[in-house]
């Protein structure tokens, strides 16, 4: 089983698609740094050599950020938009969308399932006479 990074990759898949199990590599990024280790993209993960994963973490690590140091760029990035009270960071602290999207229908996923009684208190009760 190959570890890299810190994971552990699925066995029987494709290594282009076992190493996206990384944070911080996408299909574009597994494409690039096996073009640059030399290694074919056909082979399981099963089948790579020691070898072959020691080029493959070397390659990742010169590539870019990812796993832990990847989590904690993101996560000051984020604190440092908040401190500075911008409104990106606003909406972060609020949990809500921060690009621009509507929240007023949906935005479900970033602001949690809906609050019961909010719609009923919103209904006009009707007073008999």
């Amino acid at each position: 089983m190959a570890r890299i990074s810190g994971i552990n990759l699925p066995a029987s898949k494709r290594i282009e698609y076992g190493l996206t199990y990384v944070y911080g590599i996408g299909l574009k990024s597994s494409r690039d740094i096996l073009n640059n280790a030399k290694i074919n993209f056909d082979l399981r993960v099963k089948e790579l050599t020691d070898q072959d994963v020691a080029v493959i973490q070397k390659a990742v690590n010169e590539y870019c950020p990812t796993e832990g140091d990847l989590r904690k760029e993101v996560v000051m990035n984020i604190k440092r938009l908040q401190e500075i009270n911008s409104f990106r960071g606003s909406r972060h602290k609020k949990g809500l969308p921060c690009r621009g999207q509507r929240t007023k229908t949906n935005a479900r996923t970033k602001k949690g399932p809906k609050k019961a009684g909010s719609a009923v208190a919103l209904k006009r009760k009707i007073s008999k006479k």
